[in-house]
Order: C-alpha cells, then sequence, then structure tokens
C-alpha cells in the first residue's frame, strides 16, 4: 500500500514522502480501515510518538495524521461491536502509524458508525477538535446552561466547535480571535467577540470557563478573568499562572466512541459544522505540512475516491 511516512526526526519535513508500505496487521481487538479522507496537525513532526513507540524506542519509518474516516476491511481476533463494510470515523493512536495511508491498523474503541449521508471528507475534520472542544468545555470545564465561556481562538478547528456547542447548550460566549474572523465568530454563535491586536483581553469580563488554545502570555492572562470556583483549561501546556479561586485544567484528547456517534448525530441534523478548507490527494501531503501553506479551515486528505 502507499503511505506518507517521516524516516528522520532531525530532518522533519524534508524526511516526508510517498512511499510503498506493508499492509498493516490486525492486532487483537483491532481493525483495518481502508481510509478515504484522512486529517493531520501541523505540529505533529515536534511529538515525541510521532518518532517513538510507547517504549521509546524508535520506530520510523511512520506514518503521521491520526483523524479518519473510511471503511472496515478486516477485523482482528477478538474486536466487537463494528463490522467488515462499516463506515467509520475517528482516532488513530499516537504511537502507531497514522492515517495518511490506504490502510491502517486502529483499535475499535477508538472509532465511532459513520452515517452513510456524511462525508468522508467532513467526518474526518471532526474528531480531534469535536472530542477537544467537547471534553474541554464539559467533562473538564463543567461548562452549564446559563454560564460564560471564554473561548480563544474562536474560529479555529477547535475553538469554532467549542463555539457551537457551548451555544447550544444556551450558555453566553465571549470569542476570541483577529479582526478578520470577527463576523464568522458571530455567525458561530458567539455573543460578544474581542479582537486580540487592538482590543484588551481584560475588557472581555470574567467567565466561568476559559477555554485556551494558544497558550503563552494570553494563557498566563486569561487567569484572572476565571469566576470564583470557575476553570481554565487549556490545551496547549499546564498553566504557570492559576485562578485565584478557581481550577486549571491541562488536558489531552481521548478517544471516546459514544461521544462521536453523538458528534456524528449533530453534524447530520446541522448543528455542528466543521469548516474545511483545502482537499488535497495523499500525494501532496508533505506540501500541506509546509509553513506558509495554511488555508482557512481544515485542510483534508483525501485517500480513497468513492
Amino acid at each position: 500500500m502507499q503511505a506518507i511516512t517521516v524516516r528522520d526526526r532531525e530532518v522533519g519535513l524534508a524526511g516526508m514522502s510517498l512511499t510503498d508500505m506493508p499492509y498493516p496487521h490486525a492486532a487483537e481487538n483491532d481493525v483495518i480501515v481502508r481510509v478515504h479522507a484522512a486529517g493531520f496537525t501541523p505540529g505533529e513532526l515536534d511529538w515525541p510518538a510521532t518518532w517513538t513507540d510507547r517504549a521509546g524506542r524508535d520506530r520510523t519509518p511512520s506514518v503521521p495524521g491520526h483523524e479518519l474516516s473510511g471503511v472496515v476491511v478486516e477485523l482482528g481476533y477478538g474486536t466487537t461491536g463494528l463490522s467488515v463494510g462499516q463506515r467509520v470515523f475517528g482516532l488513530a493512536d499516537w504511537t502507531r502509524n497514522g492515517t495518511l495511508a490506504e490502510y491502517t491498523a486502529v483499535e475499535a474503541r477508538n472509532l465511532a458508525p459513520l452515517p452513510v449521508d456524511v462525508d468522508h471528507t467532513v467526518a474526518a475534520a471532526l474528531p480531534i477538535s469535536g472530542l477537544t472542544a467537547w471534553q474541554g468545555l464539559f467533562d473538564h470545564g463543567r461548562l452549564t446552561t446559563g454560564q460564560t465561556v471564554l473561548i480563544h481562538g474562536a474560529t479555529g478547528g477547535v475553538g469554532s466547535i467549542a463555539v457551537q456547542l457551548a451555544h447550544e447548550v444556551g450558555a453566553r460566549v465571549i470569542g476570541t480571535g483577529r479582526a478578520s474572523g470577527r463576523d464568522k465568530a458571530l455567525a458561530l454563535g458567539v455573543d460578544t467577540f474581542i479582537d486580540l491586536q487592538t482590543e484588551k483581553l481584560e475588557d472581555a469580563g470574567e467567565a466561568d470557563v476559559v477555554f485556551d488554545v494558544i497558550g503563552g502570555d494570553i494563557l498566563d492572562r486569561s487567569a484572572a478573568l476565571v469566576r470564583p470556583g470557575g476553570t481554565l483549561v487549556t490545551i496547549v501546556m499546564p498553566a504557570k499562572v492559576h485562578p485565584k479561586d478557581g481550577r486549571a485544567i491541562f488536558f489531552v484528547v481521548e478517544p471516546d466512541r459514544a461521544r462521536l456517534t453523538d458528534l456524528a448525530a449533530r453534524l447530520r441534523d446541522g448543528r455542528l459544522k466543521p469548516f474545511v478548507g483545502a482537499v488535497r490527494p495523499l500525494a501532496e501531503a508533505p506540501s500541506a505540512f509546509a509553513p506558509g501553506k495554511r488555508t482557512p479551515g481544515k485542510t483534508i486528505i483525501r485517500v480513497t475516491d468513492g
């Protein structure tokens, strides 16, 4: 099969290429998925798990990409809950070969059924952003109806999903970003928008939950905006500055079949819209990682047509 591989951490992107790889092996509780569409995170080449397995051993050449939508073609021993021929989407393991390949092995519990009327390219844009947004807002932030949430990067991949979910549950939503994203943020459900280039973050006022996807100085300054008893949630790094009378939580997204199923239902009835940007063939995946090649929305790699 063909796959995008990386071979040398020192050279990074320069060592990424389209190559022939062995067909994957389905371990116990795995499925083999024929990948139709895949998503990736631009910073993956900086992740230790891209280069080593769970024991810290070198596993190059490795296949990047961790979001996928496709069709199950093989079941591993003991696998239940999915069947051959079933459309699925979800997350590949961080320390195993990923989704920028024609076929990949994935733990069945990391995948959810995909309705027939949801396009693979749309589904592939949802797993990381959708699960991160949900887990940040509700599992860690404990956001409820009537509360106020401040979402940084309100028009980005995670932020835009978080805005839609928070708006749906009846929270007051404050979004931050650049002036060019104001109209989009308001259309998503933001009640108040703060342009971080020209307006003061502190003018946003207090929030029950602050959801950070930026880090650095913005993360540090956000601690002061958390109401007593509230939560500062970040996916970038552990907070150095904590809310005076609240919690600070750093987390990494986890697979969740039940939540993926719920997010897929929202896709079907129009309550949730991930923003797909460029859709490129597998051979062009290396250039999609390149700095300066970013486009609005999430870039999706179309691996298999049909």
